[in-house]
């Protein structure tokens, strides 16, 4: 009987009770601590150390698969994972479960970082606003955003407040705009750091924003004529000044609808532009300037009138009559002016009524040939009197003439001296002039040294389409001093002026003196 007692207490001695299997089997899950980007999937091995474990798995909201098991593990597949959750990994050995819980952390980096200036251009003096987004940044209290100016810090922020589940990823200010800032450089760098969970630091930064600055808060200025002629090119000035960048203006000139091309220049803050117009047709018409920079634009109006008025009509009957011939001179309005002007001609003996030609009944003479006559006509536009006039010069033809003005009769030449024949013709076409002597032509334009071979009469022949004159020139050569003479006579000139000189010396040097005495007097 004592035996199988001894028996039966071995056996339950062999049989583990349930506080001792509780203590010989563990439960572990791999990863330990796990970070899943959204949407992505994590694969999740749970496993024991129960020689022959029982029933065994996860238990977890998320869809999962199993992919995988062994006589101690089993590995299962979370799909999709979009939020943070908690897994359960459990196995059971001798009728007792273990259980370890799995953290997942969903993350998501600050993939697109957006920033926005508002307004682009701004006036200076002006605020505008600078605001960085993060449309989907996950978890939000591990988020900075810093604004940079260029290279410079202008604001951080981060999200660790107790409400940072249910804030934006945003982060807006207001700056006020000054010259300086111009073409400065706006960006936004976004931070996700999970280092403090055991994960990693993720950047990103948002595409570069430039600023602008302008300065535009006068209304351009125009010059131009209030009345413009049809056809004339005339000039047009627009100037806009306190304005920056000035460099960066555009401006657009019009008359009417006709667009114009202008030339721009600027200095300092001041800009402006020069086009030439040329008007087509007549009435009134505006002239205006459209000034633009960045978002801003200015238009100025600058009322002009149009008016046509071509120059006088000039006629003369015969512009190359015959001396002697009676020929009409007319003075009249061209028919494209409005209103009919006032004419005046020339010689005229009366002035015509308004819109009347001026005429006038000539017998020429050689006197006229040459002459000119002009045609004045004179028209008010808007208030102010307009003249233009046309000028034709009339050419009298006529026989030659050998006047001894122009061609004495008698001429005397110095021996020893370069001596030249003088003989000028009138007459109209332009006489031919030819000397001769003994049959011998004398050339007129080179002089030659005069000689007593000189002294003789030479026959002169005037010649033009109209007629010939002939005319006889006598030279005498005087004999030269000789030499001795010329020195003496040279001699006596130097003493005279010499003499001169000293007399006019002492005269102003007396005259002083004379004033001053009778000053003192």
């Amino acid at each position: 009987m004592e035996v199988l007692l001894f028996g039966v207490w071995g056996l339950l001695a062999l049989i583990p009770c349930p506080e001792a299997a509780e203590e010989l089997f563990e439960v572990s899950v791999w990863p330990n601590q796990a970070f899943v980007k959204y949407g992505q999937s994590l694969m999740v091995n749970c496993s024991t150390t129960c020689p022959d474990p029982g029933p065994s798995g996860i238990e977890t909201l998320l869809k999962r698969t199993q992919v995988g098991k062994g006589p101690q593990w089993k590995e299962f597949l979370l799909e999709d994972v979009t939020q943070n959750s908690i897994v359960q990994c459990f196995f059971s050995c001798a009728g007792i479960q273990k259980d370890i819980s799995l953290g997942i952390t969903v993350y998501q980096p600050p993939e697109q970082v957006i920033m926005e200036l508002q307004p682009a251009w701004v006036a200076v003096d002006e605020a505008f606003i600078v605001t960085c987004h993060v449309p989907s940044v996950t978890p939000l209290e591990d988020l900075t955003l810093t604004l940079l100016q260029d290279d410079q810090e202008l604001h951080k922020k981060n999200f660790r407040s107790l409400s940072a589940a249910s804030q934006r990823a945003e982060i807006t200010i207001n700056v006020k705009a000054q010259m300086e800032d111009d073409r400065c450089n706006f960006s936004c760098r976004a931070e996700l750091d999970l280092s403090s969970r055991g994960g990693g630091l993720f950047r990103n930064s948002s595409a570069i924003k430039v600023l602008r600055i302008f300065e535009f808060s006068q209304s351009p200025q125009i010059w131009v004529s209030s009345l413009l002629e049809v056809g004339m090119a005339e000039t047009v000035s627009c100037e806009v000044a306190r304005v920056f960048p000035a460099e960066e203006v555009a401006v657009h000139m019009f008359l009417g609808d006709q667009e114009l091309d202008p030339f721009l220049s600027w200095e300092g803050d001041t800009v402006w532009a020069n086009a030439t117009v040329r008007a087509t047709e007549t009435g009134d018409q505006e002239v205006s300037c459209l000034v633009s920079l960045g978002p801003v634009e200015q238009k100025t109006r600058e009322p002009v009138h149009v008016y046509s008025f071509p120059p006088p009509v000039l006629e003369i009957e015969e512009l190359y009559p015959l001396a002697g011939t009676e020929i009409n001179i007319t003075c009249s309005g061209h028919v494209l002016t409005f209103p009919s002007p006032t004419l005046r001609l020339q010689g005229a003996p009366d002035l015509p009524l308004p819109g009347e030609p001026a005429w006038l009944l000539l017998t020429t003479r050689e006197e006229d040939d040459g002459r000119n006559f002009s045609c004045e006509a004179s028209v008010e536009v808007q208030g102010q009197r307009l003249s233009k006039s046309t000028v034709i010069q009339l050419h009298v033809l006529y026989k030659p003439r050998l006047e001894e003005s122009g061609c004495p009769g008698n001429q005397t030449w110095l021996e020893g001296m370069e001596q030249r024949l003088t003989c000028v013709p009138k007459g109209n076409p332009t006489p031919v002039l030819m000397c001769t002597w003994n049959g011998t032509i004398f050339d007129l334009e080179v002089p030659e040294k005069a000689t007593q071979n000189h002294s003789r009469t030479y026959c002169c022949t005037a010649t033009n389409q109209l007629g010939s004159v002939s005319k006889d020139i006598v030279v005498i050569v005087q004999a030269g001093l000789d030499e001795g003479v010329g020195s003496t006579i040279f001699i006596i000139i130097i003493v005279a002026l010499g003499g001169g000189l000293i007399i006019i010396a002492l005269y102003l040097n007396y005259r002083p003196c004379k004033i001053e005495e009778e000053i003192a007097l």
